[in-house]
């Protein structure tokens, strides 16, 4: 006794009454539903108490087994809900001790039933780590733990909570998908990551100088380490499987970050599990397995046969040293039953036994006769007799007093207990309100810090005007730049090509020179022909000669003057032999000195058309790094734009953000097009620049529409928007740096620029509202058709009505016929007025489309103005699906299984959806319009008839409700007090459950608001119809 008084002083609550208070003839599932639940909350509150020793393993044992009794985790978390886990860090590091062993070992839907406390334990994480000392950053770290580790197991569901699977099911997890395993391996690291986090914090709180493993308050925090490394254990052996097998279809450079992050996780992995190893708690509890020396080499593919998963032993349990004796019923009542026979042998010992067959030999002592003897022993039978009836009553009395004195006992345990509850009561109200008073101060605090960041905001914002003039004066002079670029590239080409007439000028010059000297040659030659065609002949006629010579030379005495004669004849055709030699020689020297001065015009030629080819190639790059630079202002300006404040206040859609990717699309293709044809040929240089600088100012424009964008979407989707257009930034200026060299210019590949535009095309498209996906063509059909359904949603709730209406006068009777009668025909009367708000509505749109359209149908009438037919056609959804919903309201409240607050609940919705659609029509009708003032009558209509629904409930509720009589003469002091105090409990939890209801209510009507504004187009249509929605507003309410 004394130990359980002990172990229940140490819970900070008392059990809960609802356990103690169940009904006696529930039956035997009910006793065994209550004693298994009462097993659960001593077992529970036993493993989580503020002592700062190690979770008991039989406590935690039996809350894994209760989990798999009832197939969740439904106990658990209803005993787990009454602690003070947010004021008390330790219990908190118990809490998250004795949870993670049943995640790890419990049954499979305790993952599913702790899911919607997932974020209970964020906050909570958040709360304990703003400590730094004490268990508050432990607490932190193993929470955040606990919930990456649901978010995985539900994310991957083939995983079970601990970890344990066979290869097979390993690849199955992956589906036979790169990307899968990819992304499986991702996350696993993080999971990793938690888990290595906490197993180092909680070695950094330890003293490792001193022997802290045998101390309670380090074995208090070493024992959740166990569970740690088990996670461990088989997280690294997965990993290294997956990474092989991603590098048998990767290569390594997409691996090399996968690889890195491994080695780091390698590295803490095996030190701490070095560190575990030797420390005395670990060695009698479990057998750490030890990492390879190297790591694996994941480049070589045969390097897997050489891994070896480490497996952790955990050794049979002997008999526990914490196991405590239990005393059931049947051995008290054994023990009971032996102190009685104990006590008669006692008795018999000293009086002899009363069923002897001779008690006392009389024979033997005197010499009394038969008779007297008999008298003697029927006397002494009877003495005996009544000895024993008068010890039988002592008995039955002191039972009774007993009785009477252990439920004295235990009434007074119970005041004592409830005096001990209201003083712990009031030492929390204490605490609570010094916490409120430390946050008001806090709160003051804050304000006064806002008042001064509201003044350093409005000085950051003068600033950012002065910087947004400068940046606008630099961006005006960057495009003066770019026009004088221009103009100095226009004026290269120019001079480019009167280098390139020039050129073809000389080598005109050099054909004709080539021309002349051919001709000269020719000539020439042709004069040595002819030269020696007269020196052939003249030798032939000196050989005549000699002959006539001969002839003549008989007749010389004869002939004297005719020798003379010949001898100047010869004598002169050897003359002009010599001249006509000399000048082949002066033709031969015209000849080379023509072929120098041929030789030098080729050389300054040459010499001219590299000086020129060199201009312009230094013109084109100085060019082009001007554009480059220009373009990375440009990019740089926009990306930190992204982070100022002044686009808090700007707002972009989705479809806008798409219409500039698409742009960017078609912008790299051209760029792309542009490069090759540079490279092909280098002199044209002017698409390319043109290309850089579309690219640098479409690049700006999309990273400030995704900017804007993310500024309206949810927090998650808004994250991966900023992150990737950063990272699109970060990608083009890196192309473009690629383009000031030639060699990194032929190498510049936009891949990654279009994965990153994918991916914020990925994003937008989940961005854009629901109603964009409906093609333009299909929304007048559409809109016809939602009012057709309305109409006739409407009419099949009146005829279920009418029929619900019949059917209570033939069933019912008195007050409950009454109050059906009243409460169908107001919902009738509601149905009635909605349809003919319904039909105004129809002829005020006829009446819009056919004012407005003009010469174009009606089709294209809805198609141009699509942002108001989506907002009828939501409307009119709205419209029939309320109808419907409070006709099965009202059908459960006529069968007496519905709640009179849901129907005037649906009524009120139904109001607000007429509203809605009043709202909506009016937006373009004419305010002196007929239809108009028939639709607003008719929605007044609607707002009497929904008042007289809600009167008619109220009175029908308070008709068939009837107060219960609340008789306490029976009760004691004692037992009012207790019904007080739960009677106070139930109101704190209602008040509290109010208060949460209250607030989801208004975050679903503020998600609500958002996703209708998406949907509807709110934003579009604010400016043109303020006057509408304001007249919408009080008839809502």
């Amino acid at each position: 006794m004394d130990r359980m008084a002990s172990s229940m002083k140490q819970v900070p609550n008392p059990l809960p009454k609802v356990l103690s208070r169940r009904g006696v003839g529930a039956g035997l599932e009910a006793a065994e539903r209550e004693s298994f639940e009462r097993t659960q909350t001593v077992s529970i509150n036993k493993a989580i108490n503020t002592q700062e020793v190690a979770v008991k393993e039989k406590h935690a044992r039996t809350c894994i087994l209760g989990t798999h009794h009832e197939k969740g985790a439904q106990t658990f978390w209803s005993v787990v809900n009454r602690l003070p886990l947010s004021s008390n860090a330790m219990l908190c590091w118990k809490f998250c001790h004795v949870f993670h062993k049943v995640l790890r070992d419990g049954h499979p839907n305790v993952l599913k039933d702790s899911l919607r406390y997932k974020s209970e334990l964020s906050d909570m994480s958040r709360m304990w780590g703003h400590l730094s000392e004490g268990y508050g950053q432990l607490c932190s770290i193993y929470l955040k733990l606990l919930r990456t580790k649901m978010e995985f197991h539900t994310k991957n569901p083939r995983f079970p909570c601990n970890l344990q699977m066979s290869d097979r099911q390993l690849d199955e997890a992956g589906e036979s998908d790169v990307n899968n395993f990819f992304q499986l391996t991702v996350e696993m690291f993080d999971y990793l990551e938690c888990e290595l986090n906490l197993f180092q914090t909680v070695f950094n709180s330890l003293d490792m100088s001193r022997s802290v493993s045998v101390t309670t308050a380090g074995q208090c925090r070493l024992a959740p380490l166990i569970q740690v490394i088990l996670d461990c254990s088989h997280l690294y052996d997965y990993t290294v499987k997956l990474l092989f097998k991603l590098h048998s279809c990767l290569p390594a450079d997409t691996l090399q970050g996968h690889r890195d992050r491994f080695m780091e996780q390698f590295t803490k992995l095996k030190d701490l599990f070095h560190r575990s190893s030797n420390l005395q708690y670990f060695k009698r509890l479990i057998q750490i397995p030890q990492l390879p020396e190297n790591p694996p080499n994941f480049l070589r593919a045969s390097a897997l046969s050489e891994h070896i998963s480490p497996v952790v032993v955990i050794p049979a349990e002997g008999s526990s040293p914490d196991s405590e004796p239990i005393l059931e019923k049947d051995d008290l009542m054994d023990m009971d039953a032996s102190q009685q026979n104990l006590f008669d042998n006692k008795f018999d010992d000293i009086f002899g036994s009363s069923f002897s067959s001779d008690p006392f030999n009389f024979n033997s002592q005197n010499g009394m006769s038969k008779d007297e003897k008999d008298h003697l022993i029927e006397a002494l039978y009877r003495e005996i007799g009544g000895l024993k009836a008068q010890m039988e009553n002592m008995k039955v009395e002191s039972q009774r007093a007993m009785l009477q004195l252990k439920g004295r006992v235990s009434e007074l345990e119970a005041e004592l207990a409830e005096q001990q509850h209201l003083g712990r009561q009031a030492a929390d109200n204490c605490e609570f309100l010094r916490t409120e008073l430390d946050e008001l101060r806090k709160q003051r605090e804050d304000t006064e810090k806002a008042q001064r960041s509201l003044t350093e905001i409005e000085r950051k914002a003068q600033a950012n005007e002065q910087r947004y003039s400068k940046l606008k004066e630099k961006y005006s002079e960057l495009v003066q730049n770019h026009a004088d670029l221009l103009r100095k590239n226009a004026e290269v080409t120019k001079q480019v090509s009167v280098a390139r007439q020039a050129q073809v000028d000389l080598e005109r010059e050099k054909k004709e020179l080539e021309d002349s000297m051919e001709r000269v040659s020719s000539q020439a030659k042709q004069k040595t022909q002819e030269q020696q065609g007269i020196l052939e002949s003249l030798k032939q006629e000196l050989t005549t000669s000699r002959q006539e010579l001969q002839l003549l030379h008989s007749s010389l005495d004869t002939s004297a003057e005719s020798e003379a004669k010949w001898t100047m004849k010869v004598a002169e055709l050897e003359e002009e032999r010599g001249s006509l030699a000399s000048t082949v020689a002066l033709q031969e020297e015209e000849l080379v000195t023509l072929r120098e001065q041929l030789e030098g015009t080729q050389l300054k030629l040459a010499s001219t058309q590299e000086s020129m080819g060199q201009l312009a190639k230094d013109q084109q790059k100085r060019l082009l790094v001007g554009s480059r630079k220009a373009a990375d202002l440009v990019i740089q300006e926009a990306l930190s734009q992204m982070e100022e404040p002044a686009l808090i206040s700007c707002a972009g859609s989705a479809d806008h953000l798409l219409a500039k990717v698409k742009s960017m699309f078609s912008c790299i293709e051209q760029l792309e097009k542009s490069r090759s044809q540079y490279l092909a040929c280098p002199e044209d240089i002017g698409e390319l620049l043109h290309s850089v600088t579309l690219l640098a100012h479409l690049t700006s424009e999309t990273l400030a529409h995704g900017s804007t964008t993310s500024l309206r979407a949810p927090p998650e989707p808004a994250d991966s928007l900023t992150e990737a257009c950063k990272q699109y930034g970060r990608e083009a200026l890196a192309y473009l740096a690629s383009l000031e060299e030639e060699e990194a210019l032929e190498k510049a590949d936009s891949t990654s620029m279009r994965t990153c535009l994918l991916k914020i095309k990925a994003i937008g498209e989940e961005l854009l509202p629901m109603g964009l996906d409906i093609k333009q063509e299909e929304l007048g059909d559409l809109v016809d058709k939602e009012m057709a359904a309305t109409s006739a949603a409407i009419e099949a709730a009146t005829a279920r009505i009418e029929e619900m209406l019949s059917k209570s006068r033939a069933g019912d009777t008195g007050v409950k016929l009454e109050v059906n009668e009243r409460i169908l025909g107001s919902c009738t009367s509601l149905m009635q007025t909605i349809q003919v708000l319904i039909v105004a509505s129809k002829d005020l749109q006829r009446e819009i489309v056919e004012s407005g359209r003009g010469t174009a149908s009606p089709k294209e009438f809805y198609a141009k103005n699509s942002r108001w037919t989506e907002g009828l056609i939501s409307a009119s959804k709205a419209v029939g699906w309320g109808a419907t919903i409070m006709v099965d309201a009202a059908d459960l409240v006529v069968q007496g299984r519905g709640k009179f607050e849901e129907l005037m609940v649906c009524s009120h919705e139904i109001a607000a959806s007429t509203a809605q659609l009043v709202a909506a029509s009016k937006v373009k009708a004419d305010k002196d319009s007929p239809n108009l003032a028939q639709l607003q009558q008719a929605s007044r209509g609607v707002n009497q008839a929904t008042a007289g629904v809600v009167a008619s409930t109220i009175s029908g509720k308070s008709q068939i409700e009837e107060t219960d009589n609340m008789d306490f003469s029976s009760m004691t002091l004692t037992q009012i007090k207790r019904q007080e105090m739960d009677s106070q409990v139930r109101v704190l939890e209602l008040e509290n459950d109010l208060q949460k209801e209250r607030q989801r209510l208004g975050e679903l009507r503020k998600k609500h608001y958002e996703l209708a504004g998406v949907a509807e187009g709110w934003e579009e249509g604010a400016e043109a119809s303020p006057s509408t929605l304001q007249e919408a507003v009080p008839e809502k309410e």
